[in-house]
């Protein structure tokens, strides 16, 4: 039997991950008596699903809106208004929702591939109030993200040198592991790994096999996930079945 990674939760499918991420960011919300509450947010569809059930009536009421922060731990180069851009599906997936204008923080997309990383560190560290990762203040209260077939987490493929970055919050990767191969903004290991609380949300047959490239050792980039606070993976069954 292999093992499954270290503090994973597995649930019976992708409809409960989804459920057990948006429960846990309630109770991050209750338990918080901070005026801004900062979330990194995911591409992917499960986190797709999260984000419609935080705009729908089962959730919607039990956030506090004007407190909470959206940003993306990466996106594709393309305009918001793609369907490839991970703006728009969290635009779309959330709905109603009541976000504040100014509260959804979109990677942006016009200009060049490294003005837009510079402007996104820019408004990170405006956000954050200075240019320096304090570990005893993280920068987000909650990140999310997912595992690739490949390996990947957030837009940190193998073999790309985004992957190796310990010094800026955020990276240009000019050219994709996977499809669609258009280049991407994305953050770093030590701008996601500061946060107090990552999740990993991994569901599907189709993640059994990185899940247990991992687990035995393979130097691949969702391997180096980290977090300053916890770190919890939540599996469905179909993920973690692999043993």
């Amino acid at each position: 039997m292999i093992p499954l990674p270290n503090n994973a939760e597995i649930f019976p499918d992708g409809e409960s991950v989804a459920r057990a991420a948006a429960d846990r960011l309630v109770t991050l919300c209750v338990e918080s008596k901070q005026e801004r509450i900062a979330i990194c947010l995911s591409g992917g569809s499960t986190p797709k699903r999260l984000y419609t059930l935080l705009g729908g009536p089962d959730y919607v009421g039990a956030l506090p809106w004007d407190r909470l922060h959206w940003f993306f731990g990466d996106d594709r180069f393309v305009p918001w208004t793609d369907e490839a851009s991970n703006m728009h599906m969290a635009r779309v997936a959330f709905g109603d929702a009541p976000i504040p204008e100014g509260h959804l923080h979109g990677i942006p997309t016009d200009g060049t591939l490294d003005s837009a990383v510079s402007a996104y560190a820019a408004t990170l560290s405006d956000f954050y109030g200075a240019d320096s990762l304090d570990p005893a203040r993280p920068l987000f209260d909650l990140v999310l993200l997912g595992l690739g077939e490949d390996g990947h987490t957030a837009s940190l493929f193998p073999g790309k040198p985004a992957v190796n970055e310990r010094e800026s919050w955020v990276a240009a990767v000019p050219e994709a592991g996977l499809t669609p191969f258009v280049p991407r903004v994305t953050l770093t290991f030590p701008a996601l790994a500061s946060s107090r609380q990552l999740l990993v949300l991994v569901t599907g047959a189709g993640k059994r096999d990185p899940l247990a490239r991992i687990a035995e050792g393979e130097d691949l980039p969702a391997r180096h996930i980290s977090s300053t606070g916890t770190l919890t993976w939540l599996l469905d069954r179909a993920a973690a079945d692999f043993g």
